[in-house]
């Protein structure tokens, strides 16, 4: 499951997973930035804790995928908080 966090002025949404477990055990959050276009999506995919982008297709900037880092490293505790308590609640 995924929930989203933010909606940008460009169409692009940002959402979070669930918390996911590898083999070794350790808790992995996927946090993904995506908007429409008109062939599909722009789509950059950051694995917290490691911070590693998993996936990245399209065309988003340079400078826009640095903010995307920047959003994951800045928010990571509140992305495992807000996992661990199902989601945001906003009404």
């Amino acid at each position: 499951m995924t929930y989203e966090f933010a909606k940008y002025p460009d169409g692009t949404i940002g959402v979070f997973s669930n918390i996911g477990k590898k083999k070794s055990g350790e808790e992995y959050i996927r946090i993904t930035f995506e908007r429409p276009t008109e062939s599909g999506f722009d789509t950059y995919v950051i694995e917290l804790p490691s911070y590693e982008v998993v996936l990245e297709d399209g065309n988003y900037s340079d400078e826009e995928k640095e903010n995307f880092l920047k959003i994951a490293k800045n928010g990571a505790s509140f992305f495992f908080k807000y996992a661990r308590l199902g989601g945001l609640k906003i009404a």
